[in-house]
């Protein structure tokens, strides 16, 4: 059973590494035609159909009291307040950059667990947290320059610290299948999104160019849709803290990406940055860490024979 809920998680984690790895290169070609509330309004308005509509083909139930309420608030962290700001900082930031900024969401994730007596302290998960953010540094090369912002690092911050908390969150929400979490949370941040572009002036326009339209696209069904069932799907098997490590096997895929498309330099320090991911990533999420309790600690403890004791 345990070995069956590693491989689910293992693909699943697989899967958000290699498609949100397009997301931060898709905002900065929807973010040159489109206001960026406005583009992240259209975005997640887009995605909230297509998993409504996968709702009733699965013919699953809308939630309701605890349920409902977590999923909406969970929406508005990690979509409505955390892509608000991402799509600000992405005005402004190349998209490796950006991108190496969210590899701190695994460490934020830790420590606000810990802070909130959700999980246990791991120093291999801090360890391991440590070596593929500095492996991420290495390979964008990506120095904060005085020409950047200040908003907009701080927008970039902020949203590193919504994501994190919304992925503590979520571990301790009623249970709800990922098409029905993610289809209540992305309508719910849509509509304040919607609500936000109004608030500050954005155009309402629909894009005029091929190239905003593939992004677009792109950002409702891979990055939206298929990322955040895969990501949340991690989350519900691994942790927050563990999970939020795909943060960090990422960026590589974004930073070469946006070498292609956007023309963000790509250097040699890749040779050197991508193994120190990549040990990064193996020590604090996916090397065995704690095996399964026995089924006598299980019932002492309350937690699941299948499961680790807390």
């Amino acid at each position: 059973m345990q070995r069956a809920r590693d491989r689910v998680a293992f693909a699943s984690f697989a899967a958000v590494s290699f498609l949100a790895g397009g997301n931060a290169v898709g905002i900065r070609f929807s973010n040159r035609e489109l206001d960026p509330l406005w583009g992240a309004a259209l975005r997640f308005a887009g995605a909230a159909v297509l998993l409504l509509a996968l709702m009733r083909l699965k013919r699953l139930p809308l939630p309701h009291g605890r349920a409902l309420v977590g999923a909406v608030v969970f929406g508005l962290l990690n979509f409505a307040l955390t892509f608000g700001l991402a799509y600000y900082a992405l005005v402004h930031l190349h998209a490796g950059v950006g991108q190496t900024l969210l590899a701190l969401v695994p460490l934020v994730a830790l420590l606000l667990s810990v802070l909130q007596r959700q999980e246990a302290f791991r120093a291999v998960a801090l360890i391991g947290t440590l070596v593929a953010v500095g492996g991420v540094a290495v390979i964008s090369q990506a120095p904060l320059r005085a020409d950047v912002p200040l908003p907009a690092l701080l927008a970039a911050f902020g949203a590193v610290l919504s994501f994190s908390q919304a992925a503590v969150l979520v571990h301790r929400l009623p249970k709800l299948h990922p098409v029905t979490m993610n289809a209540v949370g992305m309508s719910a941040a849509a509509v304040a999104l919607f609500a936000a572009s109004l608030v500050a002036g954005d155009r309402w326009v629909l894009p005029e160019r091929s190239e905003t339209w593939w992004a677009l696209g792109y950002l409702v069904v891979a990055g939206s849709v298929l990322t955040f069932i895969f990501y949340l799907t991690v989350i519900q098997h691994w942790g927050p803290s563990r999970a939020a490590h795909v943060f960090v096997a990422i960026p590589a895929v974004t930073i070469m990406l946006s070498a292609w498309l956007d023309d963000e330099p790509l250097t040699a320090s890749l040779l050197l940055g991508a193994p120190l991911i990549l040990f990064g990533v193996y020590l604090g999420a996916l090397r065995p860490s704690q095996k399964a309790a026995p089924r006598s600690e299980a019932r002492r403890t309350g937690a699941s024979p299948d499961e680790p004791a807390p």
